[in-house]
């Protein structure tokens, strides 16, 4: 027999199964891969790729002489597993199939979001000013998940293609291996874009120091310009009788000596290029 069913009616197929699987279940968390003497249970967190927002669900699989049934956590999941499911000669057919057709469209994936990446590399060079931190973020959130999917399955895979019980025809042995080297290259592919974005966020961050740089090098120069200024109006603040104050050009001078310091020393940091 070869089935879908949602994880909650796992019971409607308990005289299919062995009788440990039921309280195996029921006892403790499926990870990854069990090997038994006359069955197979492989469970992982899958996930729609195409949308990062979408939560993991749980997929597990169970496979022996005479069936192979695949059980979902939730709608979502047991819709893609509907989707790809295709009933074979042999279970052991079945079962390397759906794995096949579960990673079949994923590099179409990868090559879309690498060229977003590279998109968002531009965009940032042409735009400094915008701010990209969330879509770097975004970015970082959904190629750890990629990371994390590829890596259940390629151990999976490895587990797999061991055949320790002997279940699996060689012929699906070598299939397994195929489709472990293929993830493989998926999570190379992975981990390159986890580097670019890393290279984007340090630019980014580059742009953003440099921006503060220069806004700090305007109010460095305008406090130069000032303080010159902030010195003759505490010499002139004091509670003393200067000369000057009997002079009837002394007020125009005082102004006159005020913008020359400004005037000239904005010039000076113009030749300068402090900015």
């Amino acid at each position: 027999m070869q089935k879908v069913l949602p994880l909650d009616r796992i019971r409607e197929v308990e005289t299919s199964l062995d009788k440990r699987v039921i309280a195996y279940i029921a006892e403790r968390e499926i990870h990854t891969f069990e090997s038994f003497p006359d069955f197979n249970i492989i469970a992982f967190e899958w996930y729609d790729i195409s949308n990062e927002k979408t939560e993991t669900s749980q997929m597990l699989l169970y496979l022996d002489g005479e069936d192979f049934f695949v059980f979902c956590e939730n709608d979502l999941s047991l819709g893609k597993a509907l989707s790809i499911f295709n009933e074979r000669d042999t279970n052991e057919q079945a079962f390397v199939e759906f794995l096949s057709r579960l990673l079949k469209d994923d590099m179409k994936h990868l090559d879309e979001t690498e060229d977003r990446i590279i998109q968002a590399d531009d965009d940032i060079l042409m735009h400094p000013r915008k701010n990209h931190l969330k879509e770097i973020i975004s970015f970082r959130k959904e190629l750890l998940n990629l990371k994390r999917y590829y890596e259940q399955f390629i151990s999976i895979f490895e587990d797999l293609a061991e055949n320790e019980n002997g279940l699996l025809t060689k012929e699906v042995v070598r299939r397994l291996e195929t489709l472990s080297s293929r993830t493989a290259r998926f999570l190379a592919n992975v981990v390159n874009m986890q580097d670019r974005v890393s290279q984007i966020r340090e630019a980014y961050q580059s742009q953003i120091d440099i921006e503060q740089n220069q806004i700090m090098k305007v109010f460095t120069v305008v406090t130069v310009i000032f303080l010159p200024l902030t010195l003759l109006v505490g010499w002139y603040g004091m509670n003393l009788r200067m000369p000057e104050y009997d002079w009837d050009l002394g007020y125009p001078m005082v102004i006159t000596v005020s913008m020359l310091i400004g005037i000239g020393l904005y010039i000076y940091f113009k030749k300068k290029k402090w900015f």
